[in-house]
């Protein structure tokens, strides 16, 4: 499986693909951050990020898009940015047809780290091991969308496999109960 995982910013907007399967060491595929003029409107920002998401797609050619969801912060200004660059990574997922998967900060942390009280250090030193690369991923924006990338692919992954299992049972089920 392949998955995009994108850490939503309106200012920085962090990107990761790895490829995995549950329960396996997943691998790098590429990460990014994709960046918009602080200084421009904001319906010039969000098409920047359509824009550049909707390439990123194209090019790494995933099965999923994770993404991370909004959680309450006090300054309304950021949530809201937040919230609006989120919206255009599950509006370039959909368009794409493809699946796509919201997580809060800690699921995401107690995917990687086991704790969902982690820090922004302590995710980056987890996405760098299991990732197994040199060096850490900067900015953390980069890291923390590998983060939910990998989550994705341990968490969305094995959640698939089950319901496949379901279907796959109940179709059984149904062709037994036809004889």
């Amino acid at each position: 499986m392949r998955v995009l995982g994108v850490d939503p910013g309106l200012t920085r907007c962090g990107v990761g693909v790895v490829e995995g399967e549950p329960g396996r060491t997943c691998r790098l595929v590429a990460f990014e951050v994709v960046v918009t003029d602080a200084q421009a409107d904001l319906a010039s920002r969000l098409l920047t990020l359509d824009t550049c998401l909707t390439k990123l797609v194209a090019a790494y050619r995933p099965d999923a898009v994770a993404v991370e969801r909004v959680f309450s912060q006090h300054n309304v200004r950021t949530v809201m940015g937040t919230a609006q660059a989120g919206a255009v990574a599950v509006l370039v997922a959909a368009r794409a047809g493809l699946p796509v998967q919201t997580y809060t900060p800690s699921e995401v942390k107690a995917a990687v780290t086991g704790s969902g009280q982690a820090d922004k250090a302590q995710v980056t030193a987890m996405v760098t091991r299991l990732l197994k690369l040199p060096t850490r991923p900067r900015p953390a924006d980069a890291a923390d969308a590998l983060a939910l990338a990998i989550c994705h692919v341990w968490r969305g992954g094995a959640q698939a496999k089950i319901a496949q299992a379901r279907i796959a049972a109940a179709r059984v089920a149904a062709a037994g109960g036809a004889q």
